[in-house]
């Protein structure tokens, strides 16, 4: 079984109270919500055109590694059009008399989001099609020679999804949706402003030079920010005064082993893995796997999309290749014949 790491940009589905204090974290407007300015600037216009019109928001498609904001966005836009929002996933949705179940229960202008809408199965999706494009349900009532199909209205509702795998929805899903945005990984002034903020909602006083030094430490995401401020707020409860400080900051990540970059130690165990035993050569995808003993789709949706944004990782047509600044931070040398090979 996996164990949870600290650093993980999932929701821990089994901590409730993790659970509830990210709701309680999440902004409800633009106004609140820090980062993401070239999204916000194109849903704020999408959002007044649809209004004017009095019309619900075209469908929404929000990609990107996890715990940058999607299901906040999502309570957002639904907040933003002073709408209802229903929140499901892709592996909740096992038939389609389930996803008919939710259709024929929502009003008009609701918002419909759907997590992990890549995993929805394909039966599901084919009813999904022409709900979202026609507004329509297509349902096959009694069985054998007597079935027959039946249309059925649907009110006019907003689909959202979020994906961490675009490539894995199939081209007629992706096309029903009028707006798709990539969320990209925020600025550390912008975690600074996320943990500050976070911090007064949960009455923690925290210094600017600690919450500078967690922003460094969070892999540009606000969910392992908020993830690591309740755990350096525990800290400083226990050993302290309660307030967050520089020295106790870095007494609680140097307790996580979270290193200057906001590495921790299965990061560090992936990178030295691939490095004894590979060195400088490209590695698949699965060996990676079978060297950690992770998925591979852990490391391609976990573990690579930060390693890669800070250039410790590179995509090759041969495989993931470490570079020399992930061979520097581990405080290990390349061997000349890999420092020749870079050089060609």
């Amino acid at each position: 079984m996996a164990i949870e790491r600290i650093i993980d940009s999932s929701v821990h589905n089994n901590d409730a109270d993790e659970q509830q204090i990210e709701v309680t974290l999440r902004p409800k407007s633009f106004n609140d919500y820090i980062g993401q300015d070239r999204l916000k600037n194109n849903l704020k216009l999408a959002i007044d055109a649809a209004k004017k019109r009095g019309e619900p928001i075209d469908h929404v498609l929000l990609y990107g590694p996890p715990g940058l904001g999607k299901t906040t966005m999502a309570t957002v836009i639904a907040n933003e059009m002073g709408t209802n929002i229903r929140v499901t996933s892709g592996p909740a949705i096992e038939r389609a008399g389930d996803l008919a179940s939710i259709l024929t229960n929502l009003s008009d202008g609701d918002v419909l989001f759907i997590d992990e809408i890549h995993r929805l199965g394909r039966t599901v999706e084919e009813v999904l099609y022409s709900a979202m494009e026609d507004f329509k349900l297509d349902i096959m009532i009694g069985k054998g020679p007597a079935a027959r199909s039946v249309r059925l209205d649907l009110p006019k509702f907003t689909v959202i999804g979020a994906t961490t795998r675009t490539g894995a929805l199939s081209a007629p899903l992706r096309d029903r949706f009028g707006i798709s945005h990539r969320l990209e990984f925020y600025k550390p002034t912008e975690i600074t402003d996320i943990i500050t903020r976070a911090s007064n909602i949960l009455g923690s006083k925290i210094h600017p030079g600690a919450a500078e030094l967690l922003s460094t430490r969070a892999r540009l995401t606000p969910r392992i920010a908020n993830r690591l401020l309740k755990r350096v707020r525990d800290y400083a409860d226990v050993n302290g005064d309660g307030i967050i400080d520089v020295p106790t900051t870095e007494a609680a990540l140097n307790l996580l082993e979270i290193d200057t970059l906001g590495l921790d130690p299965g990061d560090r165990n992936l990178i030295n893995s691939i490095i004894e035993n590979y060195g400088d050569n490209p590695v698949g995808l699965n060996t990676i796997a079978a060297l950690t003993g992770d998925e591979a789709t852990t490391i391609e949706d976990f573990y690579e999309p930060y390693l890669l944004q800070i250039g410790f990782i590179e995509r090759t047509p041969r495989g993931r290749r470490v570079t020399p600044k992930a061979y520097k931070h581990v405080g290990k040398k390349p061997s000349e014949s890999q420092n020749q090979q870079r050089l060609v």
